[in-house]
């Protein structure tokens, strides 16, 4: 269980580092895992388009720069499943929400050795908006991560500023991924948050954040695991529509709300 103090300062700066959410035994498991889907499933690309490349890389990083991803890890591997419903992860995110918790996705990221794929400054909402900001983001370290490999950084205290918008398109009206003016939103000012392999890092839907490119020769490999308060209707984006795993608590009915479409 968190400490009052632990909520305090999420509240406060909009992230939280939770030490050692997963066991030895329970990390191994995932880590195993994780490399079946790598090899198996996940695909490899460049990353994020938009005109921030430009500015973080120039014309020869820019071309090697690659990441590694997939969703719905939990939908191919038991031990990524008891994850998303791990006791103590519930637990924890249903004190910072002070709600019941659903599970909305899970999204993997990893960075490649040596070029592995920076992420400019943006908030999470643009991916998957919904209507409040009851929606927290959990990242499960199966590596320890520091600077020369691309820790998480936040911009603490960003998540009190709301929805920002953010850049949508190339300047000829081409759609790119969203993400922040680079010149406006600078990693440099945020604060870094180094994390050990089974912590857990959680910050909030608004909060903004980026980090620098793995210049390691081993891969960063992390996994996003989003969720909400059950009655934070979504508006758009990544999994639209479609209703998760109650992890903690229960989904109480609001009025003559319908049962909800699985298919």
């Amino acid at each position: 269980m968190l400490t009052q103090e632990q909520i305090n300062f999420f509240h406060e700066n909009g992230f939280l580092r939770i030490p050692q959410v997963f066991s030895e035994e329970e990390i191994s498991a995932l880590s195993d895992s994780l490399d079946n889907l790598i090899e198996d499933w996940a695909l490899t690309s460049p990353g994020w388009s938009g005109p921030w490349r430009d500015v973080y890389f120039d014309e020869e990083l820019e071309k090697q720069v690659k990441l590694t991803a997939m969703h719905d890890l939990h939908f191919y591997s038991d031990a990524w499943m008891r994850a998303v419903t791990h006791p103590k992860l519930a637990g924890c995110l249903a004190q910072l929400l002070d709600s019941s918790v659903e599970l909305h996705h899970t999204t993997m990221h990893i960075k490649p050795p040596q070029t592995g794929h920076p992420f400019p400054m943006h908030q999470d909402d643009p991916f998957y908006e919904h209507t409040n900001g009851r929606f927290i983001d959990t990242l499960v370290h199966l590596d320890d991560t520091f600077h020369e490999n691309g820790e998480i950084r936040f911009l603490a205290g960003s998540h009190k500023m709301g929805k920002l918008p953010h850049v949508l398109a190339y300047p000829d009206g081409t759609p790119c991924t969203p993400h922040l003016d680079p010149e406006e939103y600078k990693l440099e000012d945020t604060v870094a948050v180094p994390a050990k392999r089974g912590d857990v890092v959680v910050f909030h839907i608004y909060c903004i954040h980026g980090s620098y490119i793995n210049q390691t020769k081993e891969p960063r490999r992390m996994v996003r695991m989003g969720f909400r308060d059950p009655h934070n209707d979504q508006v758009a984006g990544q999994s639209n529509g479609r209703p998760g795993l109650i992890v903690h608590g229960y989904r109480e009915r609001r009025g003559e709300e319908e049962l909800l479409k699985i298919t």
